[in-house]
């Protein structure tokens, strides 16, 4: 059995996935957790399940949790494979053809996916300076991966390559040329292999052309953006040159007059990483309501809660708002998809976020929204001139298929 290693390392935290690229299936996953900090968690799952030809499919989740102090991402590795070699599968047994890592920023270099070599890690950790948050523990993945699996492939999946189709207009901020220049200062875009996968799914799903559909694609987690695909390119995306710019998120603000962060600096006295905190850390619906989880937001509006009503209407407004701008960018819609984990589940949400939108033939079938299902699945009514989906985002499939595209 061949297999692809999928790694997606955080600063505290390593998430990894070992895909079956024949059956397109993940067959093994895990989570550390708290790296660096007095007591990890560690959870893996194991997936068991009959093969192509043999008796009715049976699948079997088992998954392991334990608590652990853990270093540094070298020792979560070593982690990594202690789970496998004692709850499967066995890494000695089937080691990965290949290693594909989620990287964050790739800046304007990288469009594509990347075979990783001493340059590609110093670009990477050059581009540090974009995304100090993100760029530096990708890499520090990457290194504790290629000290075990040293005689395959390892590959970089860029969050941003998708957004390299954008347009100048698109991308360009209206400051000045010169300085934008010199400091990199432009819209990056991010969620890219989610974007990209979710565009693709759903052509397949209508069967039609990825080539002919102008697609809007809905990417609600604790981190949210909103992506506008015109055949299969993404041509105006939310986030920036941060992941913070755009829409509201769970701890993000989203968009903001800059001038407000210039006033706080002025009359509350916050310094560069107070409106760092505030921003990254203090808002989004956490600073209207208190909580960041939607599903707690939908709790208090269903109790009649004010913040959690207010959390909840900026939220949605804010939805509009993109929804509306980006089909006059596309010049009309014929696919609108949601995914993440409140897109995919919080039906009242997406009802909410295409309330408005009669006027461009959107129309939700109520029955559809509210059921529960898994799977990719039509949500709009038979008569809506535009097609509405829910659709399971898999990133980890994502970075998988990509890296065996150049490994």
């Amino acid at each position: 059995m061949s297999v692809v290693l999928v790694i997606n390392s955080g600063s505290s935290s390593l998430k990894y996935s070992l895909i079956d690229p024949d059956l397109e299936i993940e067959i093994a996953s895990g989570l550390i957790e708290r790296i660096g900090q007095d007591a990890g968690i560690v959870t893996h799952t194991a997936r068991t399940m009959t093969r192509p030809g043999e008796p009715a499919p049976t699948v079997l989740d088992a998954t392991y949790r334990t608590e652990r102090p853990i270093a540094d991402h070298d020792e979560a590795f070593r982690v990594m494979l202690d789970r496998f070699a004692e709850h499967g599968p066995s890494l000695t047994e089937n080691p990965p053809v290949a290693v594909g890592h989620r990287v964050v920023h790739g800046g304007a270099r990288f469009f594509e996916p990347t075979l990783i070599t001493a340059d590609v890690e110093r670009q990477i950790d050059e581009l540090s300076l974009l995304a100090p948050l993100h760029n530096p523990a990708n890499l520090a993945g990457i290194r504790a991966a290629e000290a075990v699996f040293g005689d395959v492939p390892h590959v970089a999946v860029f969050d941003t390559a998708f957004h390299q189709t954008l347009p100048p207009a698109a991308y360009t901020y209206a400051i000045d040329a010169e300085l934008a220049r010199e400091h990199r200062v432009r819209r990056y875009g991010f969620h890219g292999t989610s974007h990209k996968y979710v565009s693709e799914q759903a052509a397949a799903f209508l069967g039609r052309p990825l080539d002919q559909l102008r697609q809007i694609v809905f990417h609600l987690g604790n981190g949210a953006s909103v992506t506008a695909v015109d055949g299969g390119r993404s041509v105006e995306t939310s986030m920036g040159l941060t992941p913070l710019e755009g829409l509201v998120m769970g701890t993000r603000s989203g968009d903001i007059d800059p001038a407000a962060l210039m006033h706080l600096a002025r009359r509350a006295g916050l310094g560069f990483d107070d409106l760092d905190t505030l921003l990254n850390n203090r808002s989004g619906l956490l600073g209207l309501a208190g909580r960041s989880d939607m599903r707690d937001i939908l709790a208090g509006v269903t109790a009649g809660e004010d913040a959690a009503t207010l959390a909840y209407d900026v939220y949605i407004h804010r939805l509009r708002a993109y929804a509306g701008a980006y089909i006059a960018q596309l010049g009309g819609v014929d696919v609108i998809s949601f995914t993440a984990g409140v897109g995919e589940n919080a039906a009242r949400v997406r009802a909410g976020a295409l309330g408005t939108l009669g006027f461009a033939g959107v129309e939700i079938d109520a029955a559809r929204n509210e059921a529960p299902a898994k799977g990719v699945r039509r949500i709009s009514a038979d008569r809506s001139r535009v097609e509405v989906l829910v659709v399971p985002t898999d990133e980890e499939l994502e970075i998988a298929r990509q890296t065996l595209s150049v490994a």
